[in-house]
């Protein structure tokens, strides 16, 4: 090869190399036309980036802003005149997070027991829900509703014979109040004075049976008459424990008696050609000393409904332990399927916060016990006021939160019964 043909044609490749560069220097209109090309193209990629942050940063804001607050609201203790044994381990099932406020009765043993055979929960409503509040009038009903987040078809409160302020008789303004809400009145009617205790001979059982309270009784079934509309008479209920007066275990009383009070006052209200009465007859759960229920059970032909009342005191007094809901109602559940076939509720049932989880006990009893192993309960009465302990719902956050939570399923009968004209008053 001729070198110096070689160098000479490296000299021309290396001239080749460099006139690009020399060109790009030679024309600054086009040097400065790529660099702002350039400037343009990160000038956009970077507010790409900055509004993907900016929309991410946003959208978290909102996730954890409304994410509902731990932090329980104002509690409120309201007086109570009538009384009242979780669930350890259970968590209640994830929900909507309602947010508590103020507000507002019997008493119990616990007994033992199973589950029955399970059944799917209804699609409509086939249990009443209801409650007990301290009642004169319906702003606790509606303080307790606003807390649940659902109006009730029930409400319950008491009235006693021994009364001497005009209460001892048939309230129609209460019971148009309820009655207007859509709610179906529930009247607890117990035979004595409440602030005497159990030994009360004036309310002696005999003393029923004899007649002397034949006047007061009468006014009573004339006024439920005139009234006409349907409503729930729980007459002396819890009669198999020991501490009211007409228990066939105090006050003078004897074995047998109870059962001919309660037909005689029914008959009462009988002759008066009262129609609009649904009897609910309403023992206490079973306890180690209980009177058999079958020894106190009026027979079908004078009991509408059924009821049994149980309470979780959880830690409260040395004889209570924390029951669940199928502990504290199974066998007494068993023991009135063994009686009889009317329609079932229960009259009174709430649960403390003390040695247990309250939240998880509700979430059990209101979304799986109910609805699955105890399916002969129509009705079911919360007792929501501040008494041995705080039984509200409304004692925790997160027991407010559970209770809500659970009674929106809709096989829970809402304040659908303004027009309500059936007596006895059918299931849901």
């Amino acid at each position: 090869m001729n070198r110096q043909s070689a160098d000479e044609d490296g000299q021309q490749t290396e001239r080749s190399r460099q006139v690009p560069k020399q060109n790009l220097y030679r024309n600054p209109r086009q040097w400065y036309q790529a660099r702002t090309r350039k400037v343009k193209v990160s000038l956009v990629c970077g507010s790409l980036i900055a509004l993907l942050l900016f929309c991410l940063f946003v959208g978290a804001v909102s996730f954890y802003g409304n994410r509902g607050s731990n932090r329980p609201g104002t509690l409120k203790g309201l007086n109570a005149n009538q009384k009242p044994t979780s669930m350890p381990g259970l968590t209640p099932p994830p929900a909507q997070v309602f947010t508590p406020a103020p507000h507002a009765t019997t008493k119990p043993s616990p007994s033992k027991g199973n589950g029955t055979q399970p059944i799917g929960p209804p699609a409509s409503p086939a249990v009443y829900y209801g409650v007990h509040v301290s009642f004169t009038d319906m702003s606790l009903v509606s303080s307790f509703e606003a807390d649940a987040h659902k109006s009730v078809a029930i409400v319950m409160w008491y009235q006693h014979w021994g009364e001497t302020d005009g209460y001892q008789y048939f309230q129609p303004g209460w019971m148009n109040a309820v009655r207007a809400h859509g709610s179906i009145p529930l009247v607890t009617w117990d035979p004595w004075n409440p602030t005497l205790g159990a030994n009360q001979p004036t309310y002696a059982l005999q003393n029923i049976i004899d007649g002397n309270f034949d006047a007061y009784i009468a006014q009573w079934a004339q006024a439920s008459k005139a009234w006409g509309h349907p409503f729930f008479l729980r007459f002396a209920h819890e009669m198999n424990g020991n501490w009211n007066p007409w228990s066939e275990q105090v006050n003078g009383n004897k074995p047998g008696q109870f059962v001919l009070a309660w037909r005689h006052v029914h008959t009462i209200f009988t002759e008066q050609g009262v129609t609009n009465v649904t009897w609910v007859w309403s023992p206490n759960i079973d306890f180690s000393n209980s009177v058999p229920l079958g020894e106190l059970y009026p027979g079908d032909a004078y009991v509408d409904w059924v009821a049994m009342d149980g309470y979780n005191w959880g830690n409260i007094g040395a004889w209570h332990t924390w029951d669940t809901f199928s502990t504290l109602f199974q066998q007494t559940y068993n023991d009135m399927l063994a009686i009889t076939s009317k329609p079932m509720m229960i009259g009174e049932m709430a649960s403390t916060e003390q040695d247990g989880n309250k939240a998880a006990w509700i979430s059990d009893a209101y979304t799986s016990q109910i609805p699955h192993d105890f399916s002969r309960i129509r009705a079911v009465i919360w007792f929501d006021q501040d008494k041995e302990t705080d039984w509200r719902i409304e004692s925790s956050f997160a027991s407010q939160n559970a209770f809500a939570t659970a009674i929106q399923s809709g096989m829970y009968a809402s304040n659908l019964y303004a027009s309500l004209n059936v007596s006895p008053i059918p299931v849901p």
